[in-house]
């Protein structure tokens, strides 16, 4: 698997236009390409379908079928012979963080195998010393860390201030848990941001402390963090220029063509709209605006919520409902079986909004059509999710099955009546299977096997008719839809344990999560998703079949090119 650290590739890397909105130049003139020899998936129909060509002119697709009729139709055309490859839809992003993925490009990389090479907390106090020193990092200068896992730490725990004070004294540090969910401070981070011993925890956060004691022991939980990750990336922002690019060729390298920034604050829905209208777009992106924003963005006139301008558009409003299930902040409707930072009994995770919260927020974005996307990972904020649906479409007088698509993030730890009320309500699931190798070991142990074999059920929900999606919530896991692919076919944990053989997907149905069914979920699915005549002409060709490919196999595909409306954006 590739590691996030690795972002500047060496591999050629070719502009294209990436602008969903605009057309080509040369429209009318362009030369068609006649794609074949291959295997081409469309991935226009709940059966699998093959083509034997497919056509790209002027950034669309003017034909899918036969290729005797292909070469009749087009015989003025440049022949792109497959040689056995495999050609699909272009990848869509259901769910990450393009902004955070830029911004550890300014960060340490502290991920444990194999992501990265942290595997103890004195090899992480050893990295962090080494990283200020080999960077030239002076004394009082900010020092950011990204990916730790406690559970994956020799520890088993979290590093505390204390320990970090002992090889960065004079530095304020602030250190990314791989949940995105907390962090830790150093003490003069905590200095920074004002947090005492006399600091109370705010609603929806925790601020853990030392053994029998009030001081802060560094570590920082959902709303606690809040005032450190403003702070970072408003250091991180004077870099975002450099990193946007970087960014892109590492998500088109992956074979994306499409991306989201899976929570996008206003500052960045500038930065990104003057990108797009600057012509910087290789691939599409979509934006998610926070939620504490909402009704500034519907009263800002530059904001034009579902629409593409020059390949960017801000789809929705992303709001967050509770925490990290590896993290123990998620909120569930029975207790943790392990135990609990800062919790002494009836341990069930924090939910990050009041349902009154939660209720005014639907309400306002259903009375505006803003389409809401929320963060949900235990079965208590799903519950809490429906009752806010229910209140704001009874408030004024919407019918509960709406087409309003209302996404609920991760879903991870649904129960089986939470998914018919998803079916009856047409809000869809984006699940997250990466966690069963990430942290399906974890799970087991945190939650027991009923719960964490059910983890993002897949399975369930296609027999069901939802049309769900599976995403990797980077910087959480890294970008690799192929990946993805191979922890919802698998569901084999880092142990080699299956969590939950019931819900393991066909590999068909893991690539209608990020194709045809991503499309869904941002009412995309007129204009990409799949291979059908008047779509864009976005596509992925890989190394093998995954629908052939042996299912333990299917992490080793390759991808060979990445095409964003017609043009090679990566190429191997």
């Amino acid at each position: 698997m590739k590691k996030i650290a690795l972002l500047t590739l060496s591999l050629t890397l070719l502009f294209g236009c990436g602008q969903t909105d605009k057309k080509s130049s040369k429209e009318g003139n362009s030369e068609a390409q006649l794609y074949y020899n291959g295997h081409i998936i469309t991935m226009e129909t709940d059966e699998i379908n093959y083509a034997e060509a497919v056509v790209e002119q002027n950034g669309k697709i003017v034909f899918v079928g036969n290729l005797k009729e292909a070469e009749k139709l087009f015989s003025k055309n440049t022949k792109v012979d497959l040689n056995g490859k495999t050609l699909l839809p272009g990848f869509i992003d259901p769910h990450s963080h393009f902004g955070m993925v830029s911004n550890t490009m300014g960060q340490l990389n502290l991920n444990p195998p194999p992501v990265g090479n942290v595997s103890s907390i004195s090899a992480m106090l050893d990295d962090l010393k080494k990283y200020k020193e080999e960077n030239n990092i002076k004394d009082g200068d900010w020092i950011f860390g990204w990916g730790y896992d406690e559970s994956q730490l020799t520890e088993k725990r979290h590093p505390n201030k204390k320990e970090i004070d002992a090889v960065l004294p004079n530095n304020p540090v602030y250190l990314q848990h791989t949940s995105g969910h907390m962090g830790v401070a150093n003490s003069l981070a905590l200095q920074k941001m004002n947090v005492t011993s006399a600091t109370p925890n705010p609603a929806g956060g925790n601020i853990d402390r030392l053994p029998n004691s009030k001081e802060p022991s560094g570590l920082v939980q959902e709303t606690a963090m809040y005032p450190f990750v403003g702070n970072m990336l408003q250091i991180l922002h004077a870099k975002q220029g450099e990193y946007f690019d970087k960014t892109q060729n590492y998500y088109a390298e992956n074979g994306i063509t499409t991306a989201q920034d899976g929570m996008t604050d206003r500052n960045s829905i500038k930065f990104y709209q003057k990108q797009a209208k600057d012509g910087k777009l290789k691939i599409d992106l979509i934006a998610l605006a926070g939620f504490s924003d909402l009704e500034t963005n519907l009263a800002d006139s530059t904001i034009h919520f579902k629409q593409y301008q020059n390949g960017f558009k801000v789809e929705g409003t992303k709001i967050v409902a509770d925490g990290s299930p590896q993290g123990k902040t998620a909120y569930f409707t029975k207790p943790f079986l392990t135990p609990v930072p800062s919790c002494s009994h009836d341990c069930r995770g924090l939910a990050s909004l009041t349902q009154d919260q939660l209720n005014n927020l639907f309400k306002v974005a259903y009375a505006n059509d803003n389409q809401l996307f929320v963060h949900c990972n235990g079965d208590a904020t799903i519950d809490m999710l429906i009752k806010a649906h229910e209140y704001a479409c009874k408030a004024l007088s919407q019918p509960l099955d709406k087409d309003r698509r209302t996404i609920a993030i991760h879903s991870q730890f649904v129960r089986p009546d939470q998914l018919e009320t998803y079916k009856k309500y047409k809000i869809e699931p984006s699940f997250f299977t990466n966690h069963a190798y990430f942290w399906g070991d974890v799970h087991v142990e945190n939650l027991g096997k009923e719960r964490a074999f059910f983890l993002s059920p897949i399975a369930t929900a296609d027999k069901m008719g939802l049309k769900y999606t599976n995403h990797s919530d980077a910087t959480v896991t890294p970008i690799d839809p192929i990946f993805t692919v191979w922890t919802a076919v698998n569901r084999t944990s880092r142990t080699g344990q299956v969590i939950g053989e019931a819900e393991r997907a066909t590999p068909y149905q893991a690539l209608k999560a990020i194709t045809i069914n991503a499309a869904y979920e941002f009412f995309d699915e007129n204009l990409k998703g799949s291979l059908k005549k008047g779509k864009m002409a976005d596509f992925v060709i890989l190394d093998k079949n995954p629908l052939t490919t042996k299912s333990t196999e299917l992490k080793g595909i390759k991808v060979v090119e990445t095409i964003k409306a017609g043009k090679t954006i990566f190429k191997k």
